[in-house]
């Protein structure tokens, strides 16, 4: 998505007169590697802005450097509220958990009318943590019960025990904050072991690898997420043309949020009538109404994207389109 931002922007000419040249390193998703490719990027690359992290862990490594060096900084995909508080030069173009967990934790109540509900954290993610914090405390506030709480750790393999003790509470439903990797053999395990309610999670279940891994047993669940290439607006519908077209698949959120997060740089520097770092900064704070790919993005005090949330449901193996949420 961000690759073909770049390619539309060059291809209109650039910005303030130059081809913007897009460099990418991999941080393979470890502990240590973003800081060490972010000091690259600034250092030998001398890049005018960094487009990254999409985990959040990965991200709060890398956006003190970014803060430090005074290099704007967008994530495209982390909604750890904690993301943008590493100072005034980090944004991001994504809900932030806060307001996603209280999604789930409405639609849980009102849309699937859910009374007593089980979470099944990630404890080694900060994204997961957060995620179950707001969840359960917009679910109780109204007035639902949390009846089982278990923890895992990404990589685990064998969710037996902790899926037991949650089928022992009865629950209505299970929220899963996790990533795609365990959700689909934690839906497969649950299904195993004759759990039928509905399991239900955030924007880390999307990916085209998901039901690859849990097949059948993830029908019925749902996922809150930034994006539906469903949606009939004309800006999606032209994204998901141009994107099929190069690259011979559906865009999902990830895609989506890497596209609006080079744009929204890319109109911050043509505002700013630089790329100096302070000036794109001022112009990145000052964005409004800008019409993104994933919805109206406008920056709140804190640099995060005021937008609204897609709530995903999977029927025959695909992500299907349920409501929109506004904040």
């Amino acid at each position: 998505g961000t690759a073909l931002a770049v390619d539309d922007l060059n291809a209109a000419g650039g910005v303030l007169g130059k081809k913007i040249q897009l460099l990418t390193e991999d941080d393979q998703s470890q502990a240590g590697q973003p800081a060490t490719v972010v000091r690259k990027l600034i250092s030998s690359d001398d890049v005018v802005a960094v487009l990254g992290e999409v985990a959040s862990s990965k991200s709060l490594e890398a956006a003190p450097i970014c803060q430090q060096s005074r290099i704007p900084m967008i994530s495209p995909a982390s909604t750890n509220p904690k993301v943008t508080e590493a100072g005034d030069y980090i944004f991001r173009v994504c809900f932030i958990d806060p307001f996603q967990g209280t999604v789930m934790a409405n639609f849980a109540r009102k849309t699937l009318k859910l009374q007593n509900a089980a979470v099944l954290t990630d404890v080694k993610s900060d994204y997961s943590l957060g995620l179950a914090k707001f969840f359960k405390a917009g679910f109780t506030a109204d007035g639902g019960k949390i009846v089982a709480e278990q923890n895992y750790s990404a990589g685990d393999k064998d969710f037996n025990a902790q899926l037991t003790a949650i089928k022992a509470a009865n629950p209505d439903g299970i929220f899963l904050p996790g990533y795609y990797t365990e959700v689909g053999l934690i839906a497969l395990q649950a299904r195993q072991l004759g759990i039928t309610c509905p399991i239900f999670g955030g924007d880390g279940w999307e990916s085209s690898s998901l039901v690859p891994i849990g097949g059948k047993a993830l029908e019925g669940c749902y996922f809150s997420t930034h994006f539906s290439p469903q949606s009939t607006s004309p800006v999606v519908q032209n994204f998901v043309k141009e994107f099929k077209a190069k690259y011979d698949e559906t865009p999902d959120a990830m895609a989506a949020l890497g596209y609006d997060s080079a744009m929204i740089l890319a109109d911050a520097m043509k505002r700013a009538g630089s790329t100096d770092g302070a000036k794109v900064r001022d112009a990145l704070a000052a964005t409004k109404n800008f019409h993104g790919v994933t919805g109206d993005i406008t920056m709140d005090p804190n640099r995060n994207a005021s937008k609204p949330a897609v709530i995903l449901t999977i029927k025959n193996g695909e992500f299907k389109y349920v409501e929109t949420i506004a904040p």
